[in-house]
């Protein structure tokens, strides 16, 4: 359940403490016995509990412990202090997290049972990273209905247009399944914005088309390629303009709250200081991140007294020597051929730009400081 909002909203109504808790489940077998059957109807049971949803039982010291979930030998509950609560009220809350937990099965009714379970499976680690304590691991329930322990390489996808039609999912699952493979995991997260979880056996195969080169791709050249491929294939057969993150592969099962918060991270952080990028690596996003934690601003106010000087870094021309340059590790001909420009002409314009803001990009300190201008401006300009 997780829902903090719901529970607070509960105990302000109630007037005393509740909390969400855990019991193994043959206490709750126990104390269910030894009390009876509720004395309300069973309205909703979940297909993979044993226990009915809404349900409560008498604990020790007058506390009341109502049915939530259950995960594996483990019963998620919601702990009520019954101080001056009377059995009608007890038998209303029941009925209400029923009511409330029976809803959210049956938003999924119509899909089939696959897509329930992605589905599912998307609204909990919504759930987590909404919360202010996450749970870092998936739930018995959902561990032992997916593929969730085998190494797999995650992507986030995140659409700029609305979904188009009711069929989206089954249509992309397919474009997925014939671009990466047949093992591919689909899961709907908010609206436009998807988790990916492709087999790992794909970066074998993206290194095996260099072997016959002088030297293999790394891991994160592997994954860049993979993501530049499967991107070009979904704006051109399914979307149009999306934006696509990818990370290292993970063990879902154990890590993948974690990892969805991170692309998310990174997709706002590409769109943020690469405006026209459309694929976003995480690991070629450290400053980045670490500039999105100076308050805005200090940004503002470093940009201005930046640019107090000059206005040269705005020209253009200027700024797109510089990425270019970055991009390419500061190599002076390699920036010349990518800007199909001579070599003299490139060196004329950072000497240009040497004596008009007395900062000389090829020297390490005064290249990471334009660097940085650069990237502030970029997010301070739109401010």
């Amino acid at each position: 359940m997780s829902d903090a909002k719901w529970i607070k909203q509960l105990q302000a109504v109630l007037d005393c403490p509740v909390r969400e808790h855990q019991l193994p489940i043959q206490d709750w077998r126990l104390l269910s016995g030894e009390q009876g059957k509720q004395p309300y109807d069973r309205l909703q049971k979940s297909k993979t509990n044993a226990v009915t949803i809404g349900d409560y039982v008498n604990g020790p010291e007058g506390v009341v412990w109502f049915a939530l979930e259950q995960e594996g030998e483990r019963l998620q509950v919601l702990e009520v202090i019954r101080k001056g609560i009377q059995d009608t009220e007890l038998r209303l809350i029941g009925w209400a997290i029923c009511q409330s937990l029976g809803d959210k099965s049956k938003s999924l009714d119509g899909f089939s049972e696959s897509e329930r379970y992605v589905r599912e499976l998307g609204s909990w680690i919504d759930e987590q990273l909404d919360a202010s304590e996450p749970k870092l691991l998936l739930p018995d329930r959902l561990i032992s209905r997916g593929r969730l322990f085998s190494s797999m390489i995650p992507f986030l996808l995140v659409c700029e247009q609305a979904e188009p039609g009711g069929a989206s999912f089954s249509e992309l699952e397919k474009l997925l399944r014939t671009f990466l493979a047949e093992e591919v995991l689909l899961i709907p997260l908010k609206e436009q914005e998807w988790l990916i979880l492709g087999p790992a056996s794909l970066i074998n195969d993206a290194q095996s088309g260099e072997r016959d080169e002088e030297t293999e791709e790394s891991l994160e050249e592997s994954l860049s390629s993979i993501a530049f491929g499967l991107h070009e294939m979904l704006e051109s057969e399914w979307m149009g303009e999306c934006h696509l993150a990818v990370s290292h592969p993970i063990s879902p099962a154990n890590s993948i709250v974690g990892t969805t918060a991170l692309l998310r991270e990174t997709v706002h952080l590409g769109r943020a200081f690469h405006i026209g990028s459309n694929i976003h690596l995480p690991w070629l996003l450290h400053l980045e991140r670490l500039l999105n934690t100076i308050p805005e601003v200090h940004r503002i106010k470093f940009v201005e007294q930046a640019l107090k000087r000059t206005d040269a870094f705005l020209d253009p021309e200027i700024l797109t020597t510089l990425e270019t340059f970055f991009a390419l590790d500061c190599n002076v001909s390699e920036t010349a051929k990518k800007l199909y420009i001579h070599r003299n002409t490139l060196l004329y314009r950072l000497d240009k730009l040497k004596q008009e803001t007395e900062l000389d990009v090829r020297q390490f300190r005064d290249a990471v400081l334009v660097k940085i201008i650069l990237l502030l401006y970029k997010v301070t300009k739109r401010a």
